[in-house]
C-alpha cells in the first residue's frame, strides 16, 4: 500500500507524548490505550486495542463508531479484532466527550462532524496516521469498518481514494453525495445490510452496486432478509425499546457479517 500524502497535520500531542495509558492489560496479552489526539484545533479521544504478546508488526483496523459516538460498543470491536491478531484503534469523529444518549443528540452531533466532506476526511486521515505510527503496526496494511453513520464513512473514504487495503461497512448508508469514479477505489469493500432496513431502503442498495460497478470497485454486497438496522449491536433493542427506533440485534448476521470480515481480512494482508 502507498503512503497517503494529505494536507492535515497531527499536533506533538497525537503521538507518543499525547499518550494516556488506560485500563492497560484486559488480559495477559491484550492491552488497550486511550489516546488524546488534536485535528484543527480540537481534541479527540480514541482507544488502541493490541494484543502485546504477538511478535512482530501486524495489520492495523480502523474502527468507526455509530452515530450515537465513540462508545463502549466500538472500544469492544477494537478489542475482538485486536484478539483476532490485529491492532485496532476505534476513533472518534465527534470531539472529547460527546456521547449522545438521546437520538437528537446524535443527529446533532453527526450533523456538525459531516457538515463538509473536508472536515469529515481531516478526522479520519488523523487517526489513520496514528495507527500507522503505533509500534505493532505495519503501516503499509490498513483496513477500516464501521457501523451506522461510521459505515457510511468509510465508505466515502473509499470513494475518495484514501489508501486503504479493506472498508468493511455495517448497516451503514449507501447513498453518498461523492461518487466513486474509475480507478479512483483502492480497497476491496464488503457491505453488510439489512433487508428490513428502513433506515437503508432498497434503492441506496442498488444505487451502491450500481455505482461500484460503474467506478469499476471490488464490492462484496451482503443483504440479509427481514434483519433491521443496527443488526451487529446487542444493544439495540433496548434502545429500540426506549427510543421506539426500527432497529434490532440480530444474532447470525451480526455473527456471519464478523466472519466475512475475518475472511477479507486474511485474504487482503495475506497477499
Amino acid at each position: 500500500m502507498k503512503t497517503h500524502q494529505h494536507a492535515m497535520v497531527i499536533t506533538p500531542l497525537s503521538l507518543a507524548a499525547a499518550l494516556t495509558l488506560a485500563s492497560g492489560q484486559l488480559s495477559a496479552e491484550l492491552k488497550t490505550q486511550t489516546m488524546e489526539y488534536q485535528v484543527n484545533g480540537t481534541t479527540f479521544t480514541g482507544y488502541m486495542a493490541y494484543d502485546d504478546e504477538t511478535e512482530g508488526k501486524r495489520p492495523g483496523v480502523l474502527v468507526v463508531h455509530e452515530w450515537w459516538g465513540h462508545n463502549e460498543f466500538a472500544r469492544e470491536q477494537a478489542e475482538r479484532l485486536a484478539e483476532a491478531g490485529y491492532t485496532a484503534f476505534a476513533l472518534d469523529m465527534y470531539g472529547s466527550g460527546k456521547l449522545a444518549e438521546h437520538p437528537e443528540d446524535a443527529q446533532a452531533f453527526m450533523k456538525e462532524a459531516t457538515k463538509d466532506m473536508d472536515q469529515v476526511k481531516a478526522r479520519f486521515m488523523a487517526a489513520k496516521e496514528l495507527l500507522q505510527a503505533h509500534d505493532t503496526v505495519d503501516s503499509s496494511m490498513i483496513a477500516a469498518q464501521g457501523y451506522c453513520f461510521g459505515g457510511a464513512v468509510v465508505l466515502n473514504m473509499a470513494r475518495l481514494g484514501v489508501d486503504l487495503d479493506a472498508v468493511v461497512s455495517y448497516h451503514g448508508a449507501l447513498g453518498s453525495p461523492i461518487k466513486a469514479e474509475p480507478g479512483n477505489v483502492k480497497p476491496r469493500i464488503h457491505v453488510y445490510t439489512g433487508g428490513a432496513d428502513k433506515m437503508v431502503p432498497s434503492d441506496q442498495v442498488s444505487g451502491l452496486v450500481k455505482e461500484m460497478q460503474d467506478a469499476e470497485a471490488d464490492l462484496t454486497l451482503v443483504n440479509f432478509p427481514g434483519v433491521l438496522h443496527s443488526f451487529t449491536n446487542p444493544g439495540a433493542d433496548k434502545v429500540a425499546e426506549e427510543f421506539n427506533m426500527p432497529i434490532a440485534y440480530n444474532e447470525e448476521a451480526a455473527n456471519r457479517s464478523w466472519e466475512g470480515t475475518m475472511r477479507l481480512y486474511q485474504e487482503v494482508f495475506s497477499n
